[in-house]
């Protein structure tokens, strides 16, 4: 043997130990995954590095060597890691540092949560917060700034509601913004006004641009640092990916940065928003991903209309509780087919924001123009929420290869003014998951998250039992609309994954793909269905690395 063929065989013995040292077993699992359609069980599955090597049945004996790390299970359930198809991890990161109004159960609560954020943290110069809903409140009428400047004189306060489609100012910030009784509403928006023609505080849609230019931006640095925080927190709820639905060429930076750092904790699929500050420079660079598949880049985000509860989203006939209202479409035809057409023929799969059947119908139409046109029903392009649809139109996202993005807890939390926004018929037409699996439409299963809580396990409960943590209404929301709780991990995990183009690699535990599962605390598919929205993360691994572990299993 020459000298050159001993350091040959050296390096090779070298480089097989180190593989082999990083070598994991984990044992005693009753784990789940998904076998195309069909719903398998394992007990111990083989990790090297970043992959699977191997999935064990449970009438398999796991082969260990000397060199395996063996981590006993203890019976825990593990499933495939879940992905969120649809949130906003920026947006998630920043709420985290700002007030939460979630809890609010009244404008004058409300107000009161804002006071005390502000005490402690009595630098700041505006505050920002987010999560109210006038739904919730006794009184279902929309806030004012009166009630925020009897203690906000001073300081300006901006308020998201929380499908972030209205925003709540008090006078000082109104009059920053320099918004009077004579300011116009803008096309795609609305200010509310009382009957003297006065603003009231209450922006909606394209309207809450008036208050937001004013507002200071966050820095770099405070970006980023709410993207770590936002990542480190969505591990903890078993998120190992997200669909992050509306990103700029800033953010997209900064994941490249943060992935070259090695820092982030959970996989990201950007949507680059349309229109944004140079999306077609950015276009034009065409798709993009890290070498570790940490950061993936190949699709856009449009927004149609706005959203049900602020009466936002765009209806063909009236809202049935507000007579010669039908809501928002935010652009027009021709601007809306220019961004769909420029993204699909740069090579981008196109995710457009449709909650109202009139904007679902337009979208639909527009698709199917461009899709004819560019040759891209291969991109799987998807309507984001897609909650209320014509009967007729279901039928037409099989037909064109359209992904139907949708958020379970979106119906649980609606229920209380959808029937009342839409009435007897269009209701049927809506939240429709049933109806769309039925006509075979694949659906990505995703929260919105800020809008809401970003815990997959409630999206999982809301799915499969139409109902609110409470159990409410008995025998679940239009129940005809359940699905099974194997769609509903489906929808969050290898369909969530091939809504992203990354079926190939993520979504199921098998030999070959990236090794991201997660432990938990109970079994899902023994356990009552009403009890599923409770259950606890033990420990969310990505890529082979354990990210989370619940104190008490560290």
């Amino acid at each position: 043997m020459t000298l050159k063929q001993t350091i040959s065989l050296v390096f090779a013995t070298l480089l097989a130990s180190q593989a082999t040292a990083q070598s994991t077993l984990i044992k005693n699992i009753n784990g789940y995954t998904l076998d195309k359609k069909n719903l398998t069980k394992f007990s111990a599955i083989a990790i090297t590095k970043d992959k699977i090597t191997r999935v064990y049945r449970a009438d398999e004996t796991p082969i260990i060597d000397n060199s395996t790390q063996v981590i006993d299970g203890e019976g825990k359930t593990m499933l495939p890691g879940l992905i969120d198809a649809h949130g906003h991890v920026l947006g998630y990161g920043h709420s985290l540092l700002r007030v939460d109004l979630a809890a609010s159960t009244s404008e004058q609560s409300a107000v009161a949560l804002a006071a005390k954020y502000t005490a402690e943290n009595p630098t700041l110069s505006w505050v920002l917060g987010r999560g109210w809903n006038q739904e919730n409140w006794p009184s279902k009428n929309f806030p004012t700034a009166k009630s925020l400047d009897e203690l906000f004189p001073d300081t300006p306060v901006w308020l998201r509601r929380v499908d972030g489609h209205a925003g709540w100012a008090n006078s000082k910030a109104m009059a920053l913004a320099g918004i009077t009784a004579a300011t116009v509403s803008p096309e795609g928006g609305e200010i509310i006004k009382d009957k003297s023609g006065q603003p009231t505080g209450v922006f909606i849609d394209n309207a809450m641009a008036l208050m937001t230019k004013e507002i200071p931006q966050p820095t770099r640095l405070e970006d980023k640092m709410a993207l770590v925080k936002a990542m480190k927190s969505l591990a903890s709820m078993g998120l190992t990916s997200v669909h992050d639905a509306g990103i700029d060429r800033n953010n997209i930076d900064l994941y490249k940065e943060l992935a070259g750092e090695n820092n982030m904790t959970i996989r990201i699929n950007g949507m680059l928003y349309l229109p944004s500050d140079g999306w077609q420079q950015q276009l034009s660079q065409g798709p993009f991903q890290t070498k570790d598949s940490f950061f993936t880049f190949n699709s856009v985000k449009i927004q149609a209309d706005g959203a049900l509860g602020s009466r936002g989203a765009s209806l063909i006939g009236d809202y049935s509780d507000h007579a010669g209202h039908k809501g928002l479409m935010l652009h027009d035809t021709k601007t809306l087919q220019r961004y769909i057409d420029t993204a699909m023929n740069a090579g981008f799969q196109v995710n457009t924001h449709a909650i109202g059947d009139n904007a679902n119908k337009q979208i639909l139409d527009l698709y199917q123009t461009s899709i004819e046109k560019t040759k891209t029903a291969k991109l799987r392009h998807r309507i984001e929420h897609a909650q209320v649809l014509r009967m007729q139109d279901i039928s037409r996202f099989s037909s064109l290869n359209i992904i139907a993005s949708m958020q379970a807890t979106h119906a649980t939390s609606d229920k209380n003014m959808a029937l009342a926004r839409l009435g007897e018929q269009r209701i049927l037409g809506s939240y429709a998951w049933r109806t769309l699996l039925d006509s075979n439409v694949v659906i990505a299963a995703g929260s919105d998250f800020p809008v809401e809580s970003p815990n997959p396990f409630y999206g999982l409960h809301a799915s499969i039992t139409r109902q609110d943590h409470n159990d409410s209404p008995k025998g679940g929301w239009y129940k005809k609309q359940k699905m099974t709780k194997t769609e509903a991990l489906r929808s969050f995990t290898i369909d969530a994954a091939y809504s992203g183009h990354q079926e190939q690699l993520i979504g199921s535990l098998a030999s070959g793909k990236q090794a991201d599962f997660i432990l938990i605390n109970k079994d899902i598919f023994t356990s009552a269905e009403n009890k599923i929205w409770n259950t606890e993360v033990l420990q969310t691994w990505v890529a082979g690395k354990k990210v989370f572990a619940k104190e008490s299993n560290k």
